[in-house]
């Protein structure tokens, strides 16, 4: 199969659920050589789509080709073993199995045809050839439950590529993982690409798609509302077609005083060697300041020092005047400080747990009944309510309703909600709105705006510009571990934040 060939066609796709139609007539044409990005907010119609295309659902009109036939798997696994490989978040990964035996787990190698005997040499072989596709240095005879997020998402590509898949499907691929792991990932998909593949990729981070992707389609409602080739977009024409509204509109009105606010966080100093030199940062009450920089800047690494995750050499962190010592979480806890982690998933979340459970996690000891130094669960489960609908929780019953069933918006919310309960001074947010569609992203600043004006003190980190720019009072600049340039919202001016950031300025 040749490359820029027509991989996979769909025309005309619909499907309704219980007499609600919720995909309209959708086409798209995935293209060898060509990378498809896909956007749209939570329940515009990818996920229906992508199950349709891979045999989880069956379409009520419309038709599917592959390499030019007419393809209509009733499973997965059917199409599977067509070559279409779908990358999902939740990745199909048994962590009490071997790298190997994850590779093979559906069609092993045999020692003789025809006989049920295992060939574990050569198991171990061909495993080992696949990890190199990949650039996956483990031994295939790890237990994946000892491997990165990262690294289970390339041990899920080099087992697609041992069912031989020429189209792969992204979904959300890069929510959970690391800017290194990221970036390796984003290798990998240009190697695949490369090869001949053609690849759809899934993604809220809209700067990312245009990045990546040579072609874009956008959902809403169910149906494509724009097709174009990514260097023809911009990430507001995207935002526009996604929800029918500019990215400004995005963006609460903020009543800013003349007056300089009490400071709430002084950072005098701060020095870690390899990661930080002399930060200094003050976040006054009711104000929101951002830091901007390149991945690899020291943005995390600030975030996580002056949290107490991690302790530095140097400096000194102040909460109202109080220095709290190097290392100390609970002493910031104990100071108002809340820290949202970029890495909700496995930082910020028991995703396995009830949202009642996530929601009182942080707060518990201060419902505890004196009497009986039992849990007033009653008192507790109330405050949980009245912040589930201040943050405008979309779920189930929070009492039996699993983190991991809802939404990235929604889990992003019950993260923020269990901070809310101990009633911060202080909130850090890094990377905030990581993995969460544009509708959820409004609410997300709306709340923030509220806490603000309400004397909530926030520094918030994220790569997106112009959330910092939407956002902030202040923006930060940091790069190689320090503070570059500092900008305030008269002087806010994208071009120049970037510029400090890649090191063409030294002041704002």
């Amino acid at each position: 199969m040749t490359g820029n060939a027509v991989r996979l066609q769909a025309k005309g796709l619909s499907k309704s659920f219980s007499g609600i139609q919720v995909l309209h007539d959708v086409s798209l044409e995935a293209v060898g050589e060509r990378i498809l990005g896909v956007v749209g907010e939570n329940g515009s119609g990818k996920s229906t789509t992508m199950n349709l295309l891979t045999g989880v659902l069956k379409p009520d009109a419309g038709s599917i080709l592959l390499n030019g036939t007419p393809f209509a798997p009733k499973s997965r696994r059917e199409s599977d073993q067509a070559g279409i490989a779908f990358i999902q978040q939740e990745l199909n990964i048994f962590p009490n199995l071997s790298v190997a035996e994850n590779l093979f787990l559906l069609n092993p190698p045999v020692q003789l045809k025809g006989l049920p005997f295992i060939s574990r040499k050569r198991m171990h072989d061909d495993a080992r050839a696949l990890l190199r596709r990949v650039h996956l240095n483990v031994s295939p005879s790890s237990l994946a439950s000892a491997l990165s997020a990262g690294e289970r998402q390339l041990l899920e590509i080099a087992r697609a590529l041992a069912g031989n898949a020429q189209f792969f499907i992204f979904d959300e691929p890069t929510s959970s993982l690391t800017a290194r792991e990221a970036d390796r990932l984003f290798e990998i998909i240009h190697q695949l690409r490369e090869a001949g593949a053609a690849i759809l990729y899934i993604s809220h981070n809209l700067e990312e798609v245009l990045r990546l992707c040579g072609d874009v389609v956008v959902m809403r409602d169910g149906r494509v509302t724009l097709r174009a080739e990514s260097t023809k977009l911009t990430p507001h024409e995207l935002v526009l077609a996604m929800v029918g509204r500019p990215i400004e509109a995005l963006f609460p009105e903020r009543r800013r005083s003349n007056e300089s606010p009490a400071t709430v966080l002084e950072v005098s100093g701060l020095t870690t060697p390899g990661f930080l030199e002399g930060v200094n940062l003050k976040v006054g009450r009711g104000e929101i300041v951002g830091i901007a920089g390149l991945m690899g800047s020291g943005r995390s690494e600030f975030a996580r020092a002056v949290f107490g995750f991690d302790e530095y050499t140097h400096g000194s962190v102040r909460v109202h005047g109080e220095v709290l010592p190097p290392g100390d979480v609970e002493a910031r806890l104990d100071a108002g400080v809340a820290f949202l982690t970029e890495d909700r998933r496995h930082e910020g979340l028991m995703v396995n747990a009830s949202i009642a459970d996530n929601m009182a996690l942080a707060a518990l000891p201060m419902f505890v009944l004196k009497s009986s130094k039992a849990i007033d669960r009653k008192r507790l489960l109330g405050v949980i309510g009245d912040i589930g609908q201040r943050l405008k929780l979309k779920s189930g019953d929070v009492t039996t309703s699993a983190a991991s069933s809802l939404s990235g918006g929604n889990q992003q919310k019950v993260v923020l909600g269990k901070w809310l309960m101990r009633n911060p001074r202080l909130l850090i947010l890094d990377e905030p709105t990581r993995g969460v569609d544009v509708g959820a992203k409004q609410d997300i600043y709306r709340i923030f705006a509220e806490l603000a004006a309400a004397g909530l003190a926030i520094l918030v980190i994220s790569s997106e510009l112009e959330e910092l720019v939407g956002l902030c009072d202040r923006i930060h600049v940091m790069r190689r571990g320090e503070i570059k340039a500092e900008f305030v919202r008269e002087q806010f001016d994208r071009e120049a934040i970037l510029r400090a950031a890649f090191g063409q300025s030294s002041a704002a």
